[in-house]
């Protein structure tokens, strides 16, 4: 259903550093960088995008889910953006409650947002 989602940020230098480590934990990379404005996706299209706040009031808390290939993604994601300061909201570990097999890690980004690694494959 969706293409792609754009987020703008305060500091786009930080949130570029932790997408860059983050991402690259489930497959991920920048694949456009426009200066201030960076994509990042699988493959050879961006489906995430990054630029500078500009309008309005700061972002209210958006919560975004990235695909990892296996459980063990989540975990290196998880472990990676602790260790690029990341505030820990879930640590990683099977979300019944959501359906069977669903396994997710949640952290904070640079700008507060809930970002979340997330395979839904078993073990």
């Amino acid at each position: 259903m969706l293409d792609h989602l754009s987020i703008q940020c305060q500091d786009v230098g930080a949130s570029a550093a932790f997408y860059d480590t983050v991402l690259a934990t489930v497959g991920g990379s920048r694949i456009m960088d426009f200066g201030q404005v960076m994509g990042f996706g699988v493959g050879g299209m961006p489906s995430f995008w990054l630029g500078p706040h500009t309008t309005g009031e700061p972002n209210s808390e958006v919560h975004i889910a990235f695909t990892a290939p296996d459980r063990a993604a989540v975990r290196a994601f998880f472990d990676a953006a602790v260790a690029a300061g990341a505030p820990v909201l879930h640590h990683p570990r099977e979300r019944p409650e959501y359906h069977a097999g669903y396994y997710g890690a949640f952290v904070r980004d640079p700008d507060g947002n809930n970002v979340e690694a997330v395979c839904h494959l078993p073990e």
